[in-house]
């Protein structure tokens, strides 16, 4: 491959739309390319990505590392895994997503990921097919960008309203979608905007799905990690009124992004995912994908069982923490503004006023002479919408 060739054969923006999307790996290595090398005064102050372990604040609970040690000693974790994972996680997995769920979901349910990136990956390509739509969020999450467009997916977005506290605007979601749409994205807890979703809201997007004849891909990578006034509710909750695909991980909950535990859920009491031609498309695909070690997968049964509420809780306090300092500080910056204050996850989305900035023409031109004169890595919000 070489010059947009393969083989010889040029491909074309419409063939190969990955090229106009950029992840945010390469915008963060862009910033950090772009510190003054010079200045060494200062540390470069890295808010760019959701990895609580670039700060010291942030441990695993002591039961994680434990329950790794114990399997590899073991010696009976050092083959191959089967391609959708040891049957001991999947099993753990559903009964830790079926704590929170009306109906229970079983070891059949649960698919055993590289994290929750490969999760995301695996659901769009088991919906790809020509002519295909998926629905996103604005702002929202890039990889889902990228993974849609080398599967040939087109993507429509819909709105997040910051003045309702990021809700989903549903009624654009009813005037984009068609009979070619074949799921919509919600991301609760929000990422990039530290949203979290009530119950009646969920309900309305389950309503909204099934009206459409359209899945829900529900990324819940951050899910339980909310401090604010709506709890975390589960989009399986709602799985008798519409299919939801449940993706999620240990990553962030558990603060080991680098183990690349994820998962793929099917949250569908009524079966459709368990008709035998749709489950056994699913464990072709994984036939060809490679899964997290196999050790790691068998630390997962231990973690989740003895993690204890004295861990979670510590977490959580230190995320809002770290909230409110943030939230309160942006508030005696002229130029910044934010429009609903975070309530889960990591993240939160920040207003900024051209107006009151010289040589400034945008956001990116923001996080660049940030990073260059104050050493502050951020993202800009268009490239992640």
């Amino acid at each position: 491959m070489e010059n947009g060739t393969v083989n010889g054969y040029e491909m074309d923006e419409k063939q190969d739309r990955s090229r106009s999307v950029i992840s945010i790996k390469a915008i963060l290595s862009l910033l950090l390319e772009s510190v003054d090398e010079n200045n060494h005064s200062r540390s470069v102050i890295s808010l760019g990505m959701g990895d609580p372990t670039a700060h010291s604040c942030f441990h695993t609970t002591h039961v994680a590392p434990e329950a790794v040690v114990d399997a590899l000693q073991s010696g009976k974790f050092n083959g191959y895994a089967p391609p959708v994972g040891l049957p001991q996680t999947r099993r753990a997995i559903a009964e830790y997503l079926s704590r929170d769920l009306p109906y229970k979901l079983s070891s059949d349910d649960v698919f055993i990921t590289s994290g929750c990136t490969q999760a995301i990956d695996v659901a769009l390509a088991m919906l790809a097919r020509p002519g295909a739509n998926i629905l996103l969020p604005r702002p929202g999450f890039p990889i889902y960008e990228l993974c849609a467009a080398f599967r040939h997916l087109e993507v429509r977005h819909f709105d997040l309203l910051p003045e309702k506290g990021w809700e989903v605007d549903l009624d654009t979601i009813e005037a984009i979608a068609d009979q070619n749409t074949v799921a919509v994205v919600i991301i609760n807890p929000g990422n990039p905007c530290g949203n979290v979703y009530s119950y009646q809201h969920l309900k309305k997007i389950a309503e909204t799905a099934e009206k459409l004849k359209v899945l829900v891909i529900a990324d819940e990578v951050y899910g339980h990690l909310v401090f604010g006034r709506n709890p975390f509710v589960p989009m399986g909750v709602f799985g008798s009124i519409v299919p939801v695909l449940t993706l999620g991980s240990l990553s962030k909950r558990w603060v080991v992004p680098g183990w690349r535990l994820g998962w793929f859920a099917t949250s569908d009491p009524s079966g459709m995912f368990r008709n035998p031609k749709v489950v056994e498309r699913i464990k072709k695909y994984f036939d060809i994908l490679g899964g997290p070690a196999t050790f790691i997968q068998a630390a997962v049964p231990g973690i989740l069982e003895l993690t204890d509420e004295v861990f979670f809780k510590k977490t959580i306090s230190i995320l809002k923490q770290s909230s409110d300092i943030c939230f309160d500080r942006l508030k005696e910056i002229p130029c910044i503004s934010c429009p609903y204050k975070p309530e889960g996850s990591m993240a939160m989305m920040m207003k900024l006023n051209l107006s009151l900035l010289e040589d400034i023409s945008d956001d990116i031109d923001f996080c660049f002479k940030l990073a260059r004169e104050e050493l502050v890595i951020i993202l800009p919000e268009s490239s992640i919408s």
